[in-house]
Protein backbone atom coordinates (compact mmCIF):
# COMPACT_ATOMS: atom_id res chain seq x y z
CA UNK A 1 0.00 0.00 0.00
CA UNK A 2 1.70 3.07 -1.35
CA UNK A 3 2.23 5.80 1.52
CA UNK A 4 3.20 8.23 -0.19
CA UNK A 5 5.27 9.60 -3.40
CA UNK A 6 8.26 7.24 -4.18
CA UNK A 7 7.22 4.76 -1.02
CA UNK A 8 5.28 1.48 -0.79
CA UNK A 9 4.95 -0.64 2.17
CA UNK A 10 3.91 -4.40 2.49
CA UNK A 11 2.64 -5.95 5.37
CA UNK A 12 1.34 -9.51 4.85
CA UNK A 13 -1.68 -10.01 7.36
CA UNK A 14 -0.60 -13.94 7.93
CA UNK A 15 2.78 -12.79 9.06
CA UNK A 16 2.05 -9.89 11.75
CA UNK A 17 -0.68 -12.81 12.91
CA UNK A 18 1.43 -15.43 13.17
CA UNK A 19 4.23 -13.17 15.08
CA UNK A 20 1.84 -12.11 17.19
CA UNK A 21 0.62 -15.32 18.17
CA UNK A 22 3.80 -17.38 18.28
CA UNK A 23 6.42 -14.59 19.07
CA UNK A 24 6.68 -10.92 20.17
CA UNK A 25 5.84 -8.26 18.52
CA UNK A 26 5.95 -5.79 21.46
CA UNK A 27 9.20 -5.11 20.12
CA UNK A 28 10.85 -4.77 16.59
CA UNK A 29 14.05 -4.08 14.78
CA UNK A 30 14.42 -1.52 11.37
CA UNK A 31 17.15 -1.93 8.67
CA UNK A 32 17.62 -1.22 5.48
CA UNK A 33 19.68 -2.53 2.40
CA UNK A 34 19.99 -1.95 -1.73
CA UNK A 35 18.80 -4.28 -3.98
CA UNK A 36 20.51 -3.55 -7.50
CA UNK A 37 19.00 -3.55 -10.83
CA UNK A 38 20.90 -5.15 -13.98
CA UNK A 39 19.73 -1.53 -15.94
CA UNK A 40 21.51 0.96 -17.38
CA UNK A 41 19.62 4.00 -17.17
CA UNK A 42 17.57 5.71 -13.80
CA UNK A 43 13.67 5.78 -13.44
CA UNK A 44 11.74 7.69 -10.86
CA UNK A 45 12.34 4.65 -8.39
CA UNK A 46 15.87 3.09 -9.69
CA UNK A 47 18.45 5.53 -8.92
CA UNK A 48 22.10 5.51 -8.56
CA UNK A 49 22.22 5.96 -4.73
CA UNK A 50 24.90 5.48 -2.05
CA UNK A 51 25.87 1.35 -2.44
CA UNK A 52 27.53 -0.50 0.91
CA UNK A 53 28.90 -2.88 -2.10
CA UNK A 54 30.28 0.21 -4.11
CA UNK A 55 28.09 -0.83 -7.00
CA UNK A 56 27.07 1.95 -9.83
CA UNK A 57 23.95 0.65 -10.70
CA UNK A 58 20.22 1.59 -10.61
CA UNK A 59 19.27 0.57 -7.02
CA UNK A 60 15.93 0.80 -4.77
CA UNK A 61 16.07 1.27 -0.98
CA UNK A 62 14.31 -1.49 0.96
CA UNK A 63 13.23 -1.04 4.49
CA UNK A 64 12.44 -4.23 6.70
CA UNK A 65 10.74 -4.69 9.88
CA UNK A 66 10.96 -8.11 11.35
CA UNK A 67 10.40 -9.04 15.56
CA UNK A 68 13.10 -9.84 17.95
CA UNK A 69 13.42 -12.97 16.56
CA UNK A 70 14.02 -12.27 12.85
CA UNK A 71 10.60 -12.99 11.60
CA UNK A 72 9.15 -10.20 8.59
CA UNK A 73 6.34 -8.19 9.59
CA UNK A 74 6.62 -4.82 6.95
CA UNK A 75 8.89 -4.34 3.67
CA UNK A 76 8.83 -1.03 1.93
CA UNK A 77 10.86 0.20 -1.43
CA UNK A 78 12.33 3.56 -1.44
CA UNK A 79 13.98 5.48 -4.29
CA UNK A 80 18.00 4.31 -4.47
CA UNK A 81 19.19 7.74 -3.66
CA UNK A 82 17.03 7.96 -0.50
CA UNK A 83 18.98 8.34 2.68
CA UNK A 84 18.49 5.84 4.58
CA UNK A 85 17.56 7.67 7.92
CA UNK A 86 14.32 8.73 5.67
CA UNK A 87 13.03 5.85 5.60
CA UNK A 88 12.44 4.64 9.15
CA UNK A 89 9.19 7.07 10.12
CA UNK A 90 7.20 6.37 7.14
CA UNK A 91 7.53 2.20 7.89
CA UNK A 92 7.36 2.62 11.34
CA UNK A 93 4.10 5.00 11.23
CA UNK A 94 2.26 2.88 8.37
CA UNK A 95 2.86 -0.41 10.69
CA UNK A 96 1.53 1.37 13.93
CA UNK A 97 -1.01 2.75 12.66
CA UNK A 98 -2.41 -0.66 10.50
CA UNK A 99 -2.29 -3.09 13.82
CA UNK A 100 -2.96 -0.45 16.14
CA UNK A 101 0.13 -1.48 18.82
CA UNK A 102 0.41 0.03 22.23
CA UNK A 103 3.67 0.39 23.50
CA UNK A 104 6.08 -0.51 20.91
CA UNK A 105 9.56 -0.31 21.01
CA UNK A 106 11.76 -0.01 17.40
CA UNK A 107 15.14 -1.19 17.40
CA UNK A 108 17.69 1.00 14.97
CA UNK A 109 21.26 1.52 14.29
CA UNK A 110 22.82 4.78 14.67
CA UNK A 111 22.41 5.15 10.64
CA UNK A 112 18.58 6.09 11.75
CA UNK A 113 19.66 8.49 14.44
CA UNK A 114 18.79 11.88 13.54
CA UNK A 115 16.60 14.07 16.37
CA UNK A 116 13.68 14.87 13.86
CA UNK A 117 13.48 10.92 13.54
CA UNK A 118 13.18 10.50 17.26
CA UNK A 119 11.04 13.43 17.91
CA UNK A 120 8.78 12.33 15.41
CA UNK A 121 8.61 8.65 16.70
CA UNK A 122 8.02 9.77 20.40
CA UNK A 123 5.13 12.01 18.93
CA UNK A 124 3.82 9.08 17.52
CA UNK A 125 3.74 7.66 21.07
CA UNK A 126 6.82 5.34 20.13
CA UNK A 127 9.73 3.77 22.24
CA UNK A 128 13.20 3.36 20.48
CA UNK A 129 16.56 2.24 21.16
CA UNK A 130 18.96 3.03 18.71
CA UNK A 131 22.67 3.36 18.42
CA UNK A 132 24.49 6.63 19.28
CA UNK A 133 27.64 7.96 17.30
CA UNK A 134 30.63 7.91 18.97
CA UNK A 135 31.09 12.21 18.32
CA UNK A 136 28.10 12.23 20.80
CA UNK A 137 30.64 10.35 23.86
CA UNK A 138 32.58 13.50 24.74
CA UNK A 139 29.32 15.18 25.31
CA UNK A 140 27.22 12.71 26.98
CA UNK A 141 30.18 11.16 29.22
CA UNK A 142 31.57 14.88 30.44
CA UNK A 143 30.72 14.36 33.80
CA UNK A 144 32.38 11.04 33.85
CA UNK A 145 35.90 12.44 32.32
CA UNK A 146 35.83 15.44 34.62
CA UNK A 147 35.22 13.24 37.91
CA UNK A 148 36.79 9.88 36.65
CA UNK A 149 39.27 10.66 33.80
CA UNK A 150 39.54 7.91 30.91
CA UNK A 151 39.49 5.07 33.21
CA UNK A 152 36.95 2.55 32.49
CA UNK A 153 36.30 -1.54 34.07
CA UNK A 154 35.10 -4.01 31.36
CA UNK A 155 31.61 -4.48 31.38
CA UNK A 156 30.21 -0.77 33.21
CA UNK A 157 27.59 0.77 32.30
CA UNK A 158 26.97 4.68 32.45
CA UNK A 159 23.44 5.27 32.23
CA UNK A 160 23.01 9.34 31.54
CA UNK A 161 21.32 12.28 29.20
CA UNK A 162 22.29 13.30 25.52
CA UNK A 163 21.26 16.59 23.99
CA UNK A 164 17.74 15.54 21.54
CA UNK A 165 20.16 18.58 19.17
CA UNK A 166 23.19 20.55 18.96
CA UNK A 167 25.75 20.24 21.07
CA UNK A 168 24.25 22.06 24.79
CA UNK A 169 23.75 19.76 27.34
CA UNK A 170 21.83 19.41 30.15
CA UNK A 171 23.93 17.45 32.08
CA UNK A 172 26.02 19.95 34.66
CA UNK A 173 29.67 18.74 34.71
CA UNK A 174 29.91 20.13 38.38
CA UNK A 175 28.13 17.29 39.54
CA UNK A 176 29.54 13.89 40.30
CA UNK A 177 26.42 11.70 40.12
CA UNK A 178 25.08 10.89 36.56
CA UNK A 179 21.35 12.35 35.85
CA UNK A 180 18.62 9.49 35.74
CA UNK A 181 16.64 11.19 32.30
CA UNK A 182 13.18 12.39 33.01
CA UNK A 183 11.26 13.54 29.93
CA UNK A 184 9.89 16.78 32.00
CA UNK A 185 13.22 17.74 33.83
CA UNK A 186 15.24 16.90 30.59
CA UNK A 187 13.08 18.29 28.06
CA UNK A 188 15.72 19.03 25.50
CA UNK A 189 17.25 15.61 25.70
CA UNK A 190 17.03 11.61 25.53
CA UNK A 191 18.44 8.96 27.65
CA UNK A 192 21.75 7.17 26.94
CA UNK A 193 23.46 4.40 27.57
CA UNK A 194 27.37 3.96 27.18
CA UNK A 195 28.76 0.51 27.58
CA UNK A 196 32.66 0.03 27.75
CA UNK A 197 33.85 -3.33 26.82
CA UNK A 198 37.63 -4.50 26.90
CA UNK A 199 37.27 -6.42 23.55
CA UNK A 200 36.18 -3.35 21.98
CA UNK A 201 38.48 -2.01 23.27
CA UNK A 202 41.74 -3.93 22.30
CA UNK A 203 40.01 -4.14 18.53
CA UNK A 204 39.41 -0.54 18.33
CA UNK A 205 43.28 0.53 19.84
CA UNK A 206 44.41 -1.93 17.02
CA UNK A 207 42.17 -0.52 14.30
CA UNK A 208 43.68 3.01 15.28
CA UNK A 209 47.09 1.84 15.40
CA UNK A 210 46.35 0.85 12.10
CA UNK A 211 45.61 4.07 10.81
CA UNK A 212 47.89 6.37 12.99
CA UNK A 213 50.34 4.16 10.61
CA UNK A 214 49.13 4.64 7.66
CA UNK A 215 48.87 8.20 8.58
CA UNK A 216 52.54 8.13 8.97
CA UNK A 217 53.44 6.36 6.05
CA UNK A 218 51.87 9.32 4.04
CA UNK A 219 52.79 12.09 5.87
CA UNK A 220 56.75 10.38 5.43
CA UNK A 221 55.79 10.04 1.43
CA UNK A 222 56.35 6.28 1.96
CA UNK A 223 52.20 5.32 0.74
CA UNK A 224 50.55 7.48 -1.82
CA UNK A 225 46.83 7.43 -1.08
CA UNK A 226 44.20 9.84 -0.45
CA UNK A 227 44.12 12.08 3.19
CA UNK A 228 43.72 8.96 5.62
CA UNK A 229 42.13 10.20 9.11
CA UNK A 230 44.84 11.51 11.38
CA UNK A 231 46.45 13.64 8.99
CA UNK A 232 45.84 17.59 8.71
CA UNK A 233 47.60 19.94 6.37
CA UNK A 234 48.48 23.06 6.37
CA UNK A 235 50.18 25.36 4.55
CA UNK A 236 50.58 22.01 2.07
CA UNK A 237 52.74 20.79 4.79
CA UNK A 238 50.87 17.10 6.00
CA UNK A 239 51.70 15.96 10.01
CA UNK A 240 50.04 13.65 12.09
CA UNK A 241 46.75 15.09 13.98
CA UNK A 242 47.90 14.30 17.38
CA UNK A 243 44.70 15.90 19.14
CA UNK A 244 41.97 13.90 16.79
CA UNK A 245 44.46 10.91 17.82
CA UNK A 246 44.51 11.50 21.05
CA UNK A 247 40.58 11.93 21.38
CA UNK A 248 40.18 8.63 19.58
CA UNK A 249 42.53 6.87 21.96
CA UNK A 250 40.14 8.42 24.75
CA UNK A 251 37.10 6.94 23.52
CA UNK A 252 38.10 3.37 22.50
CA UNK A 253 35.55 0.62 24.31
CA UNK A 254 33.09 2.56 24.31
CA UNK A 255 29.50 2.02 22.62
CA UNK A 256 26.40 4.39 23.01
CA UNK A 257 22.71 3.69 23.32
CA UNK A 258 19.74 6.31 22.60
CA UNK A 259 16.38 5.77 24.20
CA UNK A 260 13.40 7.10 25.36
CA UNK A 261 12.62 4.23 28.10
CA UNK A 262 13.12 5.21 31.30
CA UNK A 263 14.90 3.53 33.53
CA UNK A 264 12.28 2.63 35.54
CA UNK A 265 10.45 0.79 32.44
CA UNK A 266 13.57 -1.11 31.17
CA UNK A 267 17.23 -0.65 32.85
CA UNK A 268 20.37 -0.04 30.84
CA UNK A 269 21.09 -4.27 30.36
CA UNK A 270 18.39 -4.62 29.02
CA UNK A 271 18.14 -1.41 26.87
CA UNK A 272 21.66 -2.91 25.19
CA UNK A 273 20.54 -7.14 24.63
CA UNK A 274 17.51 -5.45 22.80
CA UNK A 275 20.22 -3.42 21.08
CA UNK A 276 22.15 -6.92 20.16
CA UNK A 277 18.88 -7.94 18.80
CA UNK A 278 19.85 -6.54 15.57
CA UNK A 279 21.94 -9.49 13.85
CA UNK A 280 18.56 -11.38 13.56
CA UNK A 281 17.88 -8.40 10.72
CA UNK A 282 21.14 -8.35 9.97
CA UNK A 283 20.89 -12.29 9.39
CA UNK A 284 17.52 -11.79 7.31
CA UNK A 285 18.78 -9.68 4.65
CA UNK A 286 21.98 -12.06 4.24
CA UNK A 287 19.20 -15.04 3.78
CA UNK A 288 17.31 -12.95 0.95
CA UNK A 289 20.14 -11.74 -1.07
CA UNK A 290 21.91 -15.17 -1.06
CA UNK A 291 19.92 -18.06 -0.25
CA UNK A 292 16.49 -16.82 -1.80
CA UNK A 293 18.28 -14.95 -4.34
CA UNK A 294 16.31 -11.24 -4.12
CA UNK A 295 19.20 -9.73 -6.13
CA UNK A 296 19.61 -8.72 -8.92
CA UNK A 297 16.24 -7.33 -9.69
CA UNK A 298 15.24 -7.74 -13.39
CA UNK A 299 11.98 -5.94 -13.32
CA UNK A 300 11.23 -2.46 -14.21
CA UNK A 301 7.91 -1.25 -13.48
CA UNK A 302 6.61 -0.52 -9.84
CA UNK A 303 4.06 -2.99 -9.49
CA UNK A 304 6.80 -5.70 -10.87
CA UNK A 305 9.11 -4.50 -8.61
CA UNK A 306 6.72 -4.41 -5.16
CA UNK A 307 5.46 -8.11 -6.42
CA UNK A 308 9.07 -8.82 -6.56
CA UNK A 309 9.11 -7.80 -2.90
CA UNK A 310 6.29 -9.30 -1.82
CA UNK A 311 7.79 -12.72 -2.88
CA UNK A 312 10.83 -12.02 -0.88
CA UNK A 313 9.07 -11.49 2.17
CA UNK A 314 6.76 -14.30 1.27
CA UNK A 315 9.77 -16.60 1.48
CA UNK A 316 11.76 -15.11 4.11
CA UNK A 317 8.68 -16.04 6.58
CA UNK A 318 8.65 -19.52 5.46
CA UNK A 319 12.26 -19.91 5.73
CA UNK A 320 12.22 -18.56 9.09
CA UNK A 321 9.91 -20.43 10.30
CA UNK A 322 11.62 -23.69 8.71
CA UNK A 323 14.42 -22.61 10.58
CA UNK A 324 12.72 -22.23 13.81
CA UNK A 325 10.88 -25.82 13.49
CA UNK A 326 13.81 -27.80 12.27
CA UNK A 327 17.18 -26.03 14.58
CA UNK A 328 19.11 -25.64 10.87
CA UNK A 329 19.58 -23.56 8.33
CA UNK A 330 17.43 -22.84 5.46
CA UNK A 331 20.69 -23.57 2.94
CA UNK A 332 20.88 -26.83 5.06
CA UNK A 333 17.28 -27.88 4.64
CA UNK A 334 16.75 -27.50 1.14
CA UNK A 335 20.57 -29.12 0.73
CA UNK A 336 18.90 -32.42 2.66
CA UNK A 337 15.36 -32.58 0.68
CA UNK A 338 16.22 -31.44 -2.48
CA UNK A 339 17.32 -35.32 -3.61
CA UNK A 340 13.81 -36.67 -2.52
CA UNK A 341 12.11 -36.65 -5.95
CA UNK A 342 8.84 -38.73 -6.60
CA UNK A 343 8.55 -40.25 -10.17
CA UNK A 344 5.41 -40.46 -12.35
CA UNK A 345 5.20 -43.08 -15.17
CA UNK A 346 2.46 -43.28 -17.23
CA UNK A 347 2.39 -46.42 -19.97
CA UNK A 348 -0.90 -47.07 -21.92
CA UNK A 349 -3.09 -45.01 -20.17
CA UNK A 350 -1.77 -46.37 -16.68
CA UNK A 351 -0.42 -43.97 -14.20
CA UNK A 352 1.79 -44.58 -11.15
CA UNK A 353 3.72 -42.52 -9.15
CA UNK A 354 6.71 -44.12 -6.99
CA UNK A 355 7.03 -42.30 -3.64
CA UNK A 356 10.65 -41.68 -3.20
CA UNK A 357 12.67 -43.39 -0.38
CA UNK A 358 13.08 -41.28 2.53
CA UNK A 359 16.05 -41.81 5.04
CA UNK A 360 15.54 -41.29 9.21
CA UNK A 361 17.27 -38.08 9.66
CA UNK A 362 15.44 -36.95 6.51
CA UNK A 363 12.07 -37.89 7.81
CA UNK A 364 13.06 -36.15 11.03
CA UNK A 365 13.44 -32.77 9.19
CA UNK A 366 10.07 -33.19 7.16
CA UNK A 367 8.15 -34.37 10.81
CA UNK A 368 9.29 -30.96 11.94
CA UNK A 369 8.58 -28.93 9.06
CA UNK A 370 5.01 -30.00 9.38
CA UNK A 371 4.88 -29.98 12.84
CA UNK A 372 1.20 -28.44 14.19
CA UNK A 373 3.74 -26.46 16.76
CA UNK A 374 5.58 -23.48 15.54
CA UNK A 375 8.49 -23.16 17.56
CA UNK A 376 9.12 -19.31 16.70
Amino acid sequence: MPSKAGTATRSPGPCFEHAATSGDVSLVLYDVTTLYFEAEKEDELRKVGYSKERRVDPQIVVGLLVDRGGFPLEIGCFEGNRAEAATIVPIIKAFHARHGLADMVVVADAGMLSSGNLRQLDEANLRFIVGSRMTKAPIDLASHFRWHGDAFTDGQLIDTITPRAGQRSENSTSLRAEPAWDPAAHPGSWRAVWAYSAKRAARDNKMLTAQENRAKAVIAGEKAARTPRFVKTSNRAATLDEASLARARRLVGLKGYVTNMPATVMPSGEVISSYHALWHIEQSFRMSKTDLRARPMFNHTREAIEAHLTVVLTALALSREVQARTGLAIRNVVRQLRPLRSATIAINAITQTFAPEIPADKQAILDAIHGSKPTH
